[in-house]
């Protein structure tokens, strides 16, 4: 009698519960069954000291169903995770690429008015130690020095195979009036 009474009060307490909730709440179950059996056993003489739920053993299929259930949630954890350290990780290296070019910007920005505050350094020493010598001479004579300085690194790189350079009289002072023309209108714009 005291089993067969032991089933019928698990039996009217589990069917109450959700199963992750009977996993949870054996304790509880268990002083259910003792409070009940305490009831049913002291008109015989008898006192429940103490009841124990060892094991719960649900049906082998609905065990698979709740480690299937189980390994999902895992799976979604782990990608949402994964997906979160590839976003902070895009996110970082979006920082990193646009202070990267930030500073290359300032890097050129600088390198273009140390050349600007170069060649206005020779052109004013220039003409001061040779006389009769305008600003422009100087100035012109210098960015032909470079044109040519420049034609002559793009001749000796390797992988250049074709330059079409202009030629004839005037082509050097238009070449010169383009890069005084470039230069100024970058130096204005650095001001």
């Amino acid at each position: 009698m005291n089993i067969y009474f032991h089933l019928l009060v698990i039996r009217a307490s589990v069917p109450k519960l959700n199963l992750d909730d009977v996993f949870e709440q054996k304790n509880d179950i268990a002083k259910t069954v003792e409070e009940e059996l305490e009831k049913a056993m002291s008109a015989y003489g008898f006192e429940i000291v103490q009841t124990l739920i060892v094991d719960i053993e649900p049906d082998v299929h609905v065990k698979r169903a709740m480690n299937e259930i189980n390994a999902a949630a895992r799976l979604r954890l782990a990608a949402t995770e994964k997906a979160e350290a590839e976003k902070i990780l895009q996110i970082k290296r979006a920082e990193g690429e646009a202070e990267s070019k930030y500073l290359s910007g300032l890097g050129i920005a600088r390198q273009r008015q140390a050349i600007v505050d170069g060649l206005r350094d020779s052109v004013l020493g220039f003409s001061v130690n040779v006389p009769g010598t305008t600003a422009k001479d100087v100035m012109d004579m210098v960015l032909v020095t470079q044109y040519f300085d420049t034609m002559k690194e793009i001749g000796a790189a390797s992988k250049s195979s074709a330059v079409f350079i202009p030629h004839g009289p005037g082509a050097v002072r238009d070449v010169a009036t383009q890069i005084r023309d470039g230069l100024l209108q970058g130096s204005a714009a650095a001001s």
